[in-house]
């Protein structure tokens, strides 16, 4: 059952992203944005482990579980650290998905050439 929750609810943000991409003048960048808050948000209300619990990866790998990855760092580091930690929680948290996104990009740029769309 552990996968089907994750299926349809990780297919439900990602429909729901693709509705507004169709049906807004939304750009892609700032749905993402808005996906990305939206999870910070739902994380700091204290909403989105219950849900996480339920859906297991359908609600983690989506850009909802980068924010709630995000807001959890930033929690951390404020216990920890105090006022500082509001500026250093998230780069902590963030940064070895961002490095490996930077490192696969580059990789990928070796091998590949890319081509201005007509």
């Amino acid at each position: 059952m552990d996968y089907v929750n994750a299926f349809w609810v990780g297919g439900l943000i990602c429909a729901l992203a693709q509705i507004l991409m169709e049906k807004t003048k939304m750009m892609p960048g700032r749905i993402m944005v808005l996906l990305v808050c939206l999870g910070a948000t739902i994380s700091a209300i204290g909403w989105y482990e219950p849900f996480q619990e339920f859906a297991g990866a359908g609600a983690s790998v989506p850009l909802l579980g980068y924010g709630n990855m995000l807001m959890k760092g930033v929690k951390e580091a404020v216990d920890k650290d105090g006022f500082i930690g509001l500026f250093k929680g998230g780069f902590t948290n963030g940064a070895v998905g961002c490095s490996a996104a930077l490192v696969f990009a580059y990789l990928a740029s070796l091998f590949f050439r890319s081509k201005m769309k007509k």
